[in-house]
């Protein structure tokens, strides 16, 4: 079984490494697993150079009739998990990082709840197939969940903040509305599918989106807050990301009026028919804290 997985990791993420990463493990032993399956067929599996990691034919026949037959034993594994009262095991998370920040308190909580359970929460600017990847659950924006997933709201709502540095405003004069930004002035965000974003303002039910132009495209929020703050131009964030810059007057907030409140971040996942007891479990703590910020909105 360990040396199934380390083949169908290593297929997966197309790198020992990454998927050693993945698994847990030292990239070696990684590698002595995969190796000791392949001495075992008496065909290699993959063609290794320094540079990259690729199938061979047999190794590529070998996944393909491998990874359904895998995952029917961790379902039939799961479906016997289920059984048991108390929560225990594995429950893996994939989220955006913004989305990781916000569900790591309820994780910390559901770890102290259930202290048999483990979690590894892995955030990620890409949105990926969670069920190809290995993971129980998937938490993005609620615009980003896949059609064919189940979603679950957690609960609380997000704003976007367009925002400065107070030195750009000694040289520019202040946006009024979504018509007066200086498209060249305004840093451009490139999506986790490659697209730029649009920036998304509405006001009396009426949407604008706008296109910036700014000489500076980012794909990291943390790196465009620190471009913000040194004055590079106008940026557009979640609110999160930026309320404390905000709150002590490192940046300045512009068209608030422009930025109403939004769906936020959702949990999702795939069917099941066997959830195991401790994803059930998680999903209650998810809908126990969505009730709760609903009670107080």
């Amino acid at each position: 079984m360990k040396g199934l997985e380390a083949v169908l990791a290593v297929a997966r993420r197309g790198s020992f490494r990454a998927a050693a990463l993945e698994l847990g493990m030292s990239t070696t032993a990684l590698s002595h697993t995969v190796g000791r399956l392949e001495a075992t067929l008496g065909v290699r599996l993959f063609n290794r150079t320094t540079r990259s990691v690729s199938l061979t034919d047999a190794g590529r026949e070998f996944v393909e009739r491998v990874a359904p037959a895998l995952t029917e034993i961790r379902a039939a594994m799961e479906s016997a998990r289920s059984q048991r009262e108390t929560p225990s095991g594995l429950l893996r998370i994939n989220a955006s990082f913004q989305a990781g920040r916000e569900i790591a308190p309820l994780v910390l909580a559901f770890l102290r709840r259930y202290p048999e359970m483990q979690v590894d929460l892995v955030t990620e600017g890409r949105l990926v197939d969670i069920v190809a990847e290995g993971f129980d659950l998937g938490i993005r924006p609620a615009d980003l969940v896949p059609r064919d997933m189940i979603a679950l709201s957690l609960g609380k709502l997000q704003r976007y903040a367009v925002v400065a540095a107070p030195a750009w405003f000694a040289a520019h004069s202040t946006p009024l509305s979504p018509a007066d930004l200086p498209a060249q002035e305004c840093l451009r965000g490139r999506l986790p599918n490659g697209a730029l974003l649009r920036w998304q303002f509405e006001r009396g039910g009426e949407p604008v989106q706008f296109d910036p132009k700014g000489r500076l495209t980012l794909d990291e929020a943390a790196i465009t807050r620190a471009a913000v703050l040194d004055g590079a131009g106008i940026g557009f964030f979640i609110e999160q990301d930026v309320a404390e810059d905000i709150a002590r007057g490192r940046l300045i907030r512009l068209l608030e009026d422009w930025t109403p409140p939004r769906p936020g971040f959702s949990l999702y996942y795939p069917g099941r028919r066997n959830p195991s007891a401790g994803f059930t479990a998680f999903l209650g703590m998810v809908r126990e804290q969505a009730a709760r910020l609903s009670q107080r909105g």
